[in-house]
């Protein structure tokens, strides 16, 4: 089939290759024109065949909301536009309805994979209805790992996007677990290599996970990661996660835990131990480090 795809940066380059080894045509468009196979959307439609799929992968926000804009007003009915970003869910169920509005559908889709996914294939989850779904499924094909998992319709319009917020959470709080356990092995002396501690979980554990992989890598090339700085970014499906969870009452408290860690990462002089430094002085005289 042909495919429009916008944003050919680290996930979207990639993303078009894996589509073109499976067979297909893939028309990209980047603002970066040594990237981009066309110069503009208005070409990228026109190059198309009905009825037309385009691929959006770019941030999500603003970047996207202008994207769907462009492409309501170069679409027919009975194209499909498919935001594949970081899109927050309830943005998802608003393109749904401006483009519905013109004939043309939406389908959203959370993807996984990173770097490794033109290789390894990509997690795919999507959202929409069936029908749309199906105009896109030969892409989802080409995306996914090779197997029988690693791609889902999650359910209606937002469903993708919400299931790929739920696995971000889910990845915070993994990854604060092996975070909090290599320093506790770093600190004490007892402990003479720490690396391999890491490496020897690999195999037989219950905590074995393609994330350990991916640490016991950082400290090969890193042993002690001496050479990093210890601040942290969110970029947002973390805190997302954690609104949808007080919106619905349901407790996330590792979570939860593991956003607020990196908001302490931004930190050099915590203001919040300042004022606990302060309290312990004055209620028991413990001694305070001055600066």
């Amino acid at each position: 089939m042909e495919l429009g795809l916008v944003g050919l940066g680290k996930m979207g380059g990639n993303m078009r290759e894996r589509i073109r080894r499976a067979g297909h045509t893939v028309i990209g468009y980047d603002r970066n024109a040594d990237l981009a196979d066309v110069h503009s959307l208005e070409e990228l439609v026109g190059k198309l065949s009905g009825p037309r799929v385009v691929w959006v992968m770019v941030p999500a926000g603003e970047a996207t909301q202008t994207t769907v804009d462009e492409l309501a007003k170069l679409l027919e009915p009975g194209d499909v536009v498919v935001d594949g970003g970081n899109s927050r869910w309830t943005d998802d169920e608003k393109h749904a309805e401006e483009l519905a509005a013109q004939g043309i559908g939406f389908v959203d889709c959370g993807v996984s994979g990173g770097v490794w996914g033109l290789e390894n294939g990509y997690a795919l989850m999507y959202g929409g209805d069936a029908e749309n779904v199906a105009k896109v499924q030969p892409v989802f094909d080409a995306l996914k790992p090779e197997g029988d998992f690693g791609a889902v319709h999650a359910g209606k319009v937002g469903a993708g996007h919400f299931a790929k917020m739920v696995h971000n959470g889910i990845e915070y709080a993994m990854m604060q677990a092996y975070a909090e356990g290599w320093e506790l092995l770093e600190k004490v002396d007892s402990v003479t290599d720490v690396r391999e501690v890491f490496r020897s979980w690999q195999e037989g554990t219950v905590i074995r996970s393609w994330l350990l992989d991916l640490a016991v890598n950082a400290l090969a090339e890193d042993e002690h990661l001496e050479q990093l700085k210890g601040y942290a970014q969110d970029s947002g499906e973390g805190r997302w996660t954690v609104e949808a969870a007080i919106d619905n009452a349901v407790p996330l408290p590792a979570i939860t835990a593991s956003l607020f860690a990196r908001f302490a990462s931004r930190q050099e002089d915590s203001p919040q131990m300042k004022m606990i430094a302060a309290l312990r002085n004055q209620f028991g005289g413990h001694a305070v480090e001055k600066k």
